[in-house]
């Protein structure tokens, strides 16, 4: 979506294969003093906006998905931790990552926040008889939910759900 040169990954092993797709780095984000930073918190005061998006060098996702409702976990875990960078929201539903750097990357472009289509739910058949939920709110490319073809297999795939 951005480009490997434009995708950081931090708290990695050194030898992982996320490598293929991203800059990798050992350190945490917090120890790397980024200027000029945005972090994208869910109970940030303010919505990022194009004009806004475009003053930015950094945009720093935490990564914290997890449980429903939202345990807000992204301000002691990470803006908390991250004093010099500025937080805004993309409003206040939880996205998935890759949803949340896709909406970045639209604002960033140019789009505002309310001209972008959203779904709150996706079910997915895992067989004739038995689906998941995924909670989250996901942006609609094309009338549908953009999600990965190969996130949808692994969850089919994977047992315990």
């Amino acid at each position: 979506m951005v480009g490997k040169q434009n995708f950081l990954i931090t708290n990695i092993k050194q030898n992982s294969t996320l490598n293929a797709i991203a800059t990798t780095r050992q350190e945490s984000i917090t120890t790397l003093n980024l200027t000029n930073a945005c972090v994208l918190d869910p109970d940030a005061r303010t919505t990022l906006t194009p004009e806004e998006a475009k003053q930015f060098d950094f945009f720093i996702f935490g990564g914290i998905l997890g449980d429903d409702p939202p345990q807000k976990r992204t301000f002691p875990e990470l803006t908390s931790k991250l004093p010099k960078a500025t937080a805004r929201n993309l409003g206040k539903a939880q996205m998935s990552t890759d949803t949340a750097a896709y909406v970045t990357h639209q604002i960033v472009r140019g789009k505002k926040l309310s001209d972008l289509k959203f779904q709150n739910t996706i079910e997915i058949q895992l067989d004739k008889n038995e689906s998941t939920i995924l909670p989250y709110q996901y942006v609609l490319v094309n009338d549908k939910p953009m999600i990965s073809e190969e996130l949808v297999n692994y969850i089919k795939k994977i047992k315990g759900f």
